[in-house]
Order: C-alpha cells, then structure tokens, then sequence
C-alpha cells in the first residue's frame, strides 16, 4: 500500500524555465518573509550569518535531490527517492515527513490569514446558534474560502501565474515596510541585540521553515521541459529568496527591535495607509502559496483513485476535503510563531537537510568511500540533527507555556 503513495506530478514535462523559477521562488517565499524579523530577533545581529548557512546548506541538499531524480528515470517524486535508497521502509519514512510538512505549512498560512485581518478589523465577530465565533476564527474560514479556487487548479503551468502574483505580493510588502520606517515616522532607530545564544535553537528552525520547500522540488523538477536546467532554477529562487529575507529581516528589526512580532505585519500602525498596503499584501501572497505547496498531497491521493471514477469530481471534492481539514486544525490551534518554529525544528529539517543527504549517500553508493563531499554530508547531517532535537525542545517547552497561562 505504501509503494504505491507517490507525489505523482501532473502534465509532466510541459512546464518553462521561467515558470518553474516562478513556481521556486514562490515556493521558498511567503510566509517565512513576515516571520523573517522575528527571526532575527531571537538569534540577534550574528543570526544573519546563521540565515545564510542556512541557504547554502537547502540549496545544496536540493541540489543532492536533483542528483537523486537524475539517478534513475524512474524516480518522479520525493517518496520515489525514499525508495530508491531504502525500500518500503524509506518510502513511508519519507512520505510521513513530507507529506505532514505539506500539510501543516498551509495550516500556518490560514493562521496567518485569520491573525492579519483580525488586526486590521477587530471588532467583528458574530454568533451562531447560541455560541460565539471570534473575529479570528471568521478569517480563518473566509480566508479558506479565498483560497478553495486555487486548490481546483491541478496545472502547474496554470500555478505559475498565481505565483507570479505571489512574489510580486513579497516585493510590495519589502516596498511598505521600508515606507512604513522611512517615511510614515516608525523609523529605524531599534539597535537590537549582537548576539542571543538562548535564541538560537528558535531561530534555526524558524531559518530552516523558511528554506523548507524541498517536499515540492521533485515535483517542479518532474514538471520541467528542460530538466537540465533545475539547478539554475534552485539557484534563481534560493538567491532571490535569500536577498529578500535579508532586505525584511534588517528593515523589521531595526523598526521594531526585540518587540517584533512572530508576524512582523502584527507590529504595524494601522492608521497609516502604508501599513494597510503591507497587511493586504501579506494576504495575498500565502494565497498564492497555498495551492502549490498542497498540491503534492493532493496528487499523491488522486494517484490511488481508480481510472474508471469520474477523476475530476472526485478530485474536487478531495482538494476541498484537505482545505477544510487545515481550518479545522488552525481554528484549534491557533499559535503561528510556536507551530512555525516546531515545523522547523522536527520537519523541515528532516525534510529538506537530513532526508536529502541520506537518500543521496545511499542511491550514489557514496556512502562506502569516504571523500571531501561524503565528509562534508555527514557534517551537515550532524548539525541538522542537533538543531532539529533542540529545537523541537524549545518548541515544545513554549507550548507548555501558552498552555499554562
């Protein structure tokens, strides 16, 4: 049953350079741009140092997925890998981890949604059948309403467009925040700290959340006319990405110091237009996000349906059914910082570091010789495996602290 879970790319090989470097790009933007201040806050100055480590190490282990994919015509997608280097066994594995990334990624999204729009309207709320529905939880489920067009698309070529909308969504924002600070009197008068060594474990996850797009990189690669040229596409979208959360990063710290919030959006004045333009922005652009990254677990259920069923109904009701399930978690919980690091710290590091390495070690055969790359490998998985275990700590620490109060 488990070999025949697959993150099945649909209309294979028809997607451009250009859009899959559209579809990359989206795909390691959105939410972690809002959340990159924060970030910064919890590592302080130094942290960037650390940001950037953490870019060169996901493109490289993106890089180590894309050797897998050309190893064998065969391998289509991220479980496929997992097979290929460990059985059945590495493709349940694999199909765990990344199937419960994908899934909890857009749950992030509708939080965020829901956190934004609350700010910018606080007074709504409503009451149904004797039992009050805050202002929050409104969003929530409006925003999944927003979205449920979007999960119909089952084209990547059709996604590319809305991932264009999606990045220009995160250039809009970079351009209102630095209006916010330069013009509209926040200011960037916040020092911040050099160095917070008790924020590090945090900000790695967090870090590695951002970078944690590797679950839909088979499936990009798989959707390429030209798959010779994935690599310039990972380089593309991770050098843009990194520039990008550099720019939010600095501009959001030095506006709002150790006081900036898990969503950076959440610390703006509201009464200034610029700050309107940069809340409604941040709206859009998880929206654009949000299709593409369910997408593999939506082909991966829709590759198990019998050929005879009516596909596109069935698959419809599917990708619906899946929208409605991250509401329904979302309205549970609700605490985007603290479920953001925990992904970071327990998924996207198995994901997009320790898996890649693992799987390539093994398919290559790399693993009996020993060299500069196989040391270079094992290092990095070393590191990746302390951080996910501390992190994971913190994470589940801060939760029993919310919980508490």
């Amino acid at each position: 049953m488990a070999e025949q879970v697959e993150l099945a790319p649909i209309n294979t090989g028809r997607t451009s350079f250009l859009r899959s470097s559209f579809n990359g790009i989206n795909a390691l933007t959105g939410i972690g741009l809002i959340t990159i201040p924060y970030t910064l806050s919890q590592a302080g100055w130094l942290g960037l140092c650390l940001l950037l480590a953490m870019a060169f190490t996901t493109c490289y282990t993106g890089l180590l997925l894309q050797r897998c994919l050309e190893s064998n015509p065969s391998i289509k997608t991220y479980p496929d890998i997992g097979y290929h280097a460990f059985g059945r066994k590495g493709r349940i594995i694999v199909s765990t981890f990344t199937y419960l990334e994908l899934y909890l990624v857009p749950t992030g999204i509708l939080i965020l949604e829901g956190d934004n729009l609350f700010k910018l309207f606080p007074n709504v709320s409503m009451e149904v059948a004797g039992h009050y529905i805050g202002g929050k939880q409104i969003f929530v489920i409006g925003s999944g309403l927003v979205i449920l067009p979007t999960m119909w698309l089952t084209d990547l070529r059709l996604l590319s467009f809305v991932s264009a909308g999606g990045i220009l969504s995160c250039v809009i924002v970079i351009i209102s925040i630095l209006w916010v600070g330069a013009v509209d009197g926040v200011g960037f008068s916040s020092k911040g700290k050099l160095f917070e060594l008790t924020g590090i474990p945090t900000a790695m996850s967090l870090y590695a959340f951002c970078y944690g797009a590797h679950p839909v990189f088979p499936t990009l690669y798989s959707s390429m006319k030209d798959k010779s040229q994935f690599s310039k596409v990972l380089f593309i979208s991770f050098s843009l990405s990194t520039l990008s959360y550099i720019l939010m990063a600095v501009l959001g710290y030095l506006m709002f110091g150790q006081d900036v919030q898990p969503q950076v959006t959440l610390n703006l004045p509201t009464s200034q237009v610029s700050s309107k333009i940069a809340i409604y922005t941040t709206l859009v652009g998880p929206i654009a996000k949000y299709a593409l990254i369910v997408m593999p677990i939506a082909n991966a259920i829709e590759s198990r349906l019998p050929r005879y069923y009516n596909i596109k109904l069935i698959c419809i009701f599917l990708r619906t059914l899946l929208l409605v399930s991250t509401i329904i978690v979302a309205l549970v919980f609700p605490f985007f910082g603290i479920l953001m690091a925990l992904v970071g710290a327990i998924l996207s590091i198995t994901v997009s570091i320790i898996l890649p390495c693992l799987c390539y070690l093994k398919i290559s055969g790399d693993h009996q010789k020993w060299g500069f790359e196989v040391l270079i490998i094992v290092v990095i998985m070393i590191n990746a495996v302390s951080i996910g275990v501390i992190g994971t700590y913190v994470s589940l620490k801060d939760i029993g602290v919310i919980k508490n109060l």
